[in-house]
């Protein structure tokens, strides 16, 4: 079976790159020097064509400029590429990419049996589009949604965000924008969110809701609240250490847990009980966090693979909008709650300060607004802060040397494991922050941003039309050479300033963003980064960690995690 699945592959490939060398165009003298391999025609490798490697200017003699590349970017990245205009700028059928087939075009690289590729393989596909393409890569073909555009250029990615306009459109997921704007268009109407909302409906939204979701003094109400739901977690934690001391195999629903306990507190003003001992499977807690995962986690399904399900019900399809309206649901009852509290002046989150909740609807008196920014925030935190953690634990548990200088940075600020944790505080954790910085460098998160162009605009001097889907992957931008000093090797002292024991390398301040740039910055942030430090300051204070299993592979889900057992050793520090 599977030799016939490689032969099937190895003759798709060999067929779309005798499509592409017989569309290329007469090759520039400049480009002479062929950088192909053969070594990459594997069944698992992006094919590379004679079309892609002969018309790319950023493939010509590659190896032999390299070097001088990287010194010169190193050096200063403020220092501007040459400006290229519209009808100066190289067309749009040269950019260099994996060749489409007829009708099947690039998406049967994703099916099953004669795909290349899982879903999860993203993070390793765009590695290799980066190693066989250059700086720009156009993956179009892609049944049912516009060309993806992967860029892999600090310097274009920096241009192409100060030039956006006061709406950027980011690549849309269809999924949930069909949900929003068509399915349930009843409910949501001209209030649809921020997450798969585009144009002058998001910045009305966004804006209405802004100032108290990123406002420190809100945000700083919330350390003692979040502080508490920490602490349960940890005593959580401790009970369910086996005679070994370790976590269990499925510690990563307790982080999810954790997660969605403090996403509850600050978007829906309530506990929601996710913590409690025995916990049911068909909890309501343990629900709302099966929903959010499958959502998110089939997004990628949905969106790459042929998209049947934008004319007929899919199973697939199905079980997403049931999820999506439990959502729904669940963020209207505890709303409802909030404000029959509020008319009766009883306050749940924060003892004598308004909430998050209360300062939203009482600065815009409309419930579904309301409703509206707390199903965004659960949909999108829950899984994303979790998968974080997930990972920042891994790489402290398999870091021994980064986990003890956490350890004695925290000792230092709270010699008293007991302390209660303020902002202050927090602030001096200068180390336990940059190791934070330096996992979601290395381990991006979220794999990339992106951008859907608003009018044509040259990048990497080609004209790219409008419309056009940009992706720009933090997690292979954050690791070349060009824009990080010593970008493979793990260094949280990268982060630091000199007075604080800092390295001084050079890091582009667009090669890594793990929430975004601009306007469509990640709108919970703030939130994020207080419930990751907050659980670490208490839990590296008291506990070492530490991991005696096979190494872990990285895989997308939604999210770039950890995939296996994340069974802890957890020992008591004093």
């Amino acid at each position: 079976m599977n030799s016939a699945r490689h032969r099937l592959i190895r003759g798709l490939n060999r067929l779309a790159s005798t499509s592409a060398t017989s569309a290329a165009p007469t090759a520039p003298s400049t480009a002479a020097t062929s950088t192909s391999n053969p070594s990459n025609s594997t069944s698992n490798a992006v094919p590379r064509s004679s079309y892609a490697t002969a018309t790319c200017p950023h493939m010509v003699d590659m190896a032999a400029a390299e070097a001088a590349t990287i010194n010169t970017r190193l050096q200063s990245h403020q220092q501007a590429p040459p400006t290229i205009k519209l009808e100066q700028a190289r067309p749009y059928s040269e950019v260099p990419g994996p060749k489409p087939l007829p009708i099947l075009g690039n998406t049967w690289r994703v099916f099953p049996i004669i795909g290349q590729y899982k879903i999860s393989d993203v993070a390793m596909i765009s590695f290799l589009l980066h190693e066989h393409y250059g700086r720009i890569v156009r993956l179009g073909g892609l049944i049912g949604r516009p060309d993806l555009l992967f860029v892999y250029d600090a310097d274009e990615i920096e241009k192409v965000y100060r030039h956006e306009g006061p709406t950027p459109f980011r690549p849309s997921m269809p999924s949930l924008v069909k949900y929003k704007s068509d399915l349930r268009k009843d409910f949501f109407g001209d209030l649809p969110g921020v997450v798969g909302v585009h144009g002058e409906q998001w910045r009305e939204f966004r804006s209405r809701v802004q100032k108290p979701v990123l406002q420190l003094s809100t945000v700083r109400r919330y350390v003692t609240p979040l502080e508490q739901v920490t602490e349960e977690f940890i005593d959580r934690c401790n009970k369910l250490l086996d005679d070994k001391q370790e976590l269990p195999a499925d510690f990563d629903n307790e982080i999810h847990k954790w997660s969605l306990e403090c996403i509850g507190l600050v978007a829906l003003d309530a506990r929601l009980g996710c913590l409690e001992p025995n916990l049911d499977p068909k909890s309501e807690p343990q629900q709302i966090i099966n929903a959010a995962k499958y959502a998110l986690r089939n997004v990628a399904t949905l969106e790459l693979k042929a998209p049947y399900w934008r004319y007929f019900p899919t199973p697939l399809w199905t079980k997403y909008v049931n999820n999506m309206d439990y959502f729904v649901n669940i963020c209207m009852k505890y709303i409802k709650n909030a404000t029959n509290r509020m008319k009766l002046s009883e306050g749940r989150a924060l003892d004598g300060e308004p909430s998050l909740l209360e300062r939203v609807m009482k600065s815009q008196n409309n419930e579904k607004l309301a409703v509206v920014m707390a199903l965004d925030m659960i949909l999108v935190g829950i899984d994303t802060i979790s998968m974080a953690v997930c990972s920042i634990l891994y790489q402290l548990a398999t870091r021994p040397a980064e986990q003890q200088k956490v350890y004695e940075e925290l000792r230092r600020i709270m010699p008293d494991p007991k302390t209660p944790l303020t902002i202050p505080l927090l602030d001096q954790a200068h180390y336990l922050k940059a190791f934070i910085k330096e996992v979601l460098r290395v381990y991006s998160t979220v794999i990339g941003n992106g951008r859907t162009l608003q009018e044509d605009t040259v990048i990497c001097g080609y004209r790219i039309p409008k419309g056009v889907q940009c992706v720009f992957p933090n997690l292979v931008t954050g690791t070349m050479e060009e824009y990080v000093t010593d970008a493979k090797t793990f260094k949280p002292e990268r982060w630091l300033k000199p007075s604080q024991g800092g390295t001084g390398d050079n890091l582009h301040p667009f090669a890594s963003l793990p929430y975004g740039y601009g306007a469509r910055m990640c709108l919970g942030r703030r939130f994020a980064d207080l419930e990751m430090q907050i659980l670490l300051a208490k839990l590296l204070r008291s506990y070492k960690l530490e991991f005696h299993h096979d190494p872990l592979k990285y895989v997308v889900t939604f999210m770039y995690a950890p995939e296996g057992a994340l069974k802890f050793k957890m020992t008591p520090r004093e």
